[in-house]
């Protein structure tokens, strides 16, 4: 319905409702909200075809850290590099926790390389590998058979690193899956010292290096790690957990040895 009031007298009845303090209109009939409608409102269905496209995020690209240690390790020519490029990598989620970063220490020249289980609390804390108690004992260890970290004679000398280079949470036994991720960088490690005879001390580097699941059957026996002898070996943390198998460890000493002075 059309309203009588023209322009000009709508506009002097709005002005003096505004005047009045008018907020709201109001219609002349109430209307209750509640009320449902005789029909319910169709949907409007969009196809399939014509509907909008979204944006979707890409699914995360997964990557193969076991061939990309592969990759990174041989490219690599020299130790200080490799230390660089283990430091670098990205594919263990170790390094998130560890303190420091423990590659190895005495002289890379030496001809009898130890390869230790992953750094304890104390390694962890000094970045080097065998310290404190186990340190004492394995130095005395390899004394008895006229070898050293700290001497510059090859001869003499002992060259010693852990398997993988970051401390476990809690001291847990490394995992398979973190043994073969840094495998590939052992192995470059292997290649660019050149021992003539490895040790490989404890029950986590004998399987990573011989493949062996308990260091008791495994320990004085002869296995290779790509092309060089490997004699395993009790770990000093578990000689001073059990003494009673040093005398197995003295054995163990005296082969490697009879096969230095054989000219392994």
């Amino acid at each position: 319905m059309e309203s009588a009031l023209d322009w000009h007298q709508a506009k002097a009845l709005l002005d003096w409702y505004v005047e009045l303090g008018v907020t709201d209109t109001v219609g002349d009939a109430p209307i209750n909200r509640y009320e449902l409608e005789a029909q319910a409102p169709k949907h409007l269905r969009v196809s399939a075809a014509v509907a909008p496209a979204q944006d979707v995020a890409p699914e995360p690209q997964r990557v193969d850290w076991v061939a990309e240690a592969r990759r990174v390790a041989a490219s690599v020519d020299n130790l200080e590099t490799l230390a660089q490029a283990m430091q670098d990598f990205e594919g263990c989620e170790l390094k998130r926790g560890a303190r420091n970063f423990v590659f190895a220490d005495g002289m890379p020249a030496a001809r009898v390389m130890v390869v230790g289980d992953a750094p304890g609390p104390e390694e962890d804390r000094d970045a080097r590998p065998f310290v404190g108690r186990e340190g004492t004992l394995f130095d005395a260890m390899f004394a008895a058979i006229g070898l050293k970290r700290d001497v510059p004679d090859a001869e003499a000398a002992l060259y010693a690193l852990p398997v993988i280079p970051y401390r476990t949470p809690s001291d847990r036994v490394t995992h398979d899956g973190e043994l073969e991720m840094f495998r590939p960088f052992l192995a470059r490690h292997v290649f660019l010292a050149d021992p003539d005879v490895i040790v490989a001390m404890g029950s986590v580097a004998a399987r990573a290096l011989t493949g062996a699941s308990g260091i008791k059957r495994a320990r004085g026996r002869w296995a290779t790690f790509e092309g060089k002898p490997v004699m395993p070996m009790f770990h000093p943390r578990e000689l001073l957990r059990a003494p009673q198998d040093k005398k197995a460890a003295w054995a163990d000493l005296l082969e490697v040895q009879a096969r230095l002075r054989s000219g392994a």
